[in-house]
Parts: structure tokens; sequence; C-alpha cells
């Protein structure tokens, strides 16, 4: 956890534009867990533009099988994880309202039920950060923080999601996120 014992738990870091040729370059990670062991996150803007029927080896419902996959991140890129929202989660493990799960079987579950409030984000493979790992890349301001809330983790153009943050931080980080892929460019 950070140096003040803070959790980033709940929290969206972002590249703040120097992650360029990296995997994290413009990336969007909702925080899921973080303690003295680590953190995980996914990476809420990286569609695999596959289905999730294509990907995942099991008999799923339906509704299921047309969702989008994501990739969560380069750890284990074979990693099942989900992020489900309901109107009301008692259980939310992540936000209010917003739970992880791992579990195929959960996965199904919740496929089958039906909830006209229901969302759901399938995510193969995860960003993980090792004991103190995340807290140094703060320190070298290679992230910076959003607050998370389930509109942005479900926001409807995950591809705009980076600079559509950015753009509501400020002119400097406008100037960021409607600069070129690559500088180059200019």
């Amino acid at each position: 956890m950070t140096e003040t014992g803070k959790t980033l738990k709940g929290q969206l870091i972002l590249d703040n534009g120097k992650l360029r040729g990296s995997f994290f370059h413009r990336a969007v990670i909702l925080i899921c867990q973080h303690d003295s062991e680590g953190a995980f996150g996914l990476v809420l803007n990286r569609s695999t533009n596959n289905k999730v029927g294509e990907a995942v080896v099991a008999k799923l419902p339906e509704t299921l099988k047309d969702e989008v996959l994501y990739l969560g991140g380069p750890v284990q890129p074979q990693a099942l994880s989900f992020l489900h929202n309901d109107a009301y989660l008692p259980d939310a493990n992540v936000l209010t309202n917003l739970s992880l799960g791992h579990s195929l079987d959960s996965l199904v579950e919740i496929g089958e039920s039906y909830s006209t409030t229901q969302r759901l984000k399938v995510f193969a493979g995860y960003a993980g950060w090792s004991s103190g790992q995340l807290e140094d890349e703060m320190k070298r301001d290679t992230w910076m923080t959003h607050p998370a809330t389930v509109d942005l983790v479900f926001y409807p153009k995950p591809d705009q999601l980076w600079a559509m943050i950015l753009k509501q931080k400020g002119w400097k980080y406008k100037l960021i996120a409607e600069g070129p892929e690559d500088p180059s460019w200019n």
C-alpha cells in the first residue's frame, strides 16, 4: 500500500503520458485489490476484438457468448476475471454494487440470471504488482489516479475512455489526450 497506508482499491490509475512503448500506453486500470502483498487491476480500455464465446471453452449462456472479451493485462492472459454490476449487490467487493469474480461457474450463473440492470465485463489476463511495486511506480509519477465509478467501468466507448478522463482533468492533460499516439507524427 502507499506510504500513508492508503489503498488504491476502487480507484482508476491512468497512463499519464509517460508509458509510450509499453503495454500500458494510454491504459485505464481499475485497481480491484491493493494491500501489503501487492495490487491487482484490470485494464478497462483494451478489447481483444473477440467475443467471450470465441475464447472460453465451456458451455455458456447465449447472453455471455456475445459479450466483448477485454485484455485485463499482460499477466496470465489465460486467466479469467469479470466485473459484474447490478442495481443492488450486497456482497460487492470492489465498489458499491460492483463485484470482481474469477470463477467460470459464477460467470455462467450471472449469465443465466435475468436482470435489466445487470452489466458485465469479462477479461483475459490482469495487471499485477508485487509488494511495494505499485507504490514505487506512483512515486515515480508513472500513473495518475482518478476516482472510479461504475459508469466509467462500463463506459460505452472504452477505446475513448483514457482521453475522455484526461480531458476532464484540465488543460495540461487535455494536451496529452489530444496528442498523437507517437509524438514523432507531429
